[in-house]
């Protein structure tokens, strides 16, 4: 059972943190205002589960900081009716609010230990609009596509051409795109054969690997 510290810290989150950075979505601060973050991270680190940082959880990947979670949630504007597609499972925490806000939810993630470990926790869980798929996130997930929205979890040096083909007519993504030095998060809409691209802010996340992304050996 939960304890009261986490309802609390939790709805601290969402006051002191997300409302004031710009999260205006009530349905998205609802959904973050009840998934229990804690279960996402490692025993140890729970106590800090709702502060406004960003956290390791293995295999050289982190959970994003709750305010950047908040954000690329609000910017994909859900319904509720969406197909989503994820580029980097990670905790399975991202992927827990995607399925509260739209109707299925297809999540890729390269790393298969992360994989295994969220897939079995969002079961647990009874989150049970989620697909996973154990592979390379930068060549998106064709044969489910296409998608009505995409999230992509780490930064590559451009937009992948495949995860911008496998955009519904309106479809929206948000990704995080640059260097490892300076990135920006962008927004990206499709209308019939351009994606109309707009910057949000600057961030930091750690490399989209992969054939359409960083290989092993970039710097």
């Amino acid at each position: 059972m939960e304890t009261l510290d986490y309802r609390v810290a939790r709805k601290r989150m969402v006051q002191e943190q997300l409302i004031p950075g710009g999260v205006k979505d009530p349905k998205v601060l609802h959904v973050m205002g009840t998934i229990p973050r804690h279960l996402f991270i490692e025993k140890g680190l729970q106590d800090q589960a709702y502060l406004d940082r960003p956290m390791t959880i293995g295999s050289g990947q982190t959970i994003s900081q709750p305010l950047i979670v908040g954000l690329m949630t609000q910017t994909l504007e859900l319904k509720g009716n969406e197909r989503v597609l994820e580029i980097g499972t990670g905790s399975g925490y991202q992927t827990a609010i995607l399925s509260k806000l739209a109707k299925k939810i297809y999540t890729m993630e390269r790393i298969q230990t992360l994989s295994v470990v969220a897939r079995k926790l969002l079961y647990r869980m009874s989150y049970n609009n989620i697909e996973f798929k154990i592979g390379d996130g930068t060549l998106g997930w064709p044969e489910e596509g296409p998608f009505d929205a995409i999230i992509v979890t780490a930064a590559g040096p451009e937009i992948p051409l495949p995860l911008k083909s496998q955009l519904t007519e309106g479809g929206r993504m948000v990704i995080p795109v640059g260097s490892t030095e300076e990135q920006k998060l962008c927004r990206v809409v499709r209308k019939g054969e351009e994606w109309i691209t707009t910057v949000l802010s600057g961030c930091r996340f750690v490399k989209l690997i992969g054939k359409e992304g960083w290989s092993h050996d970039n710097k």
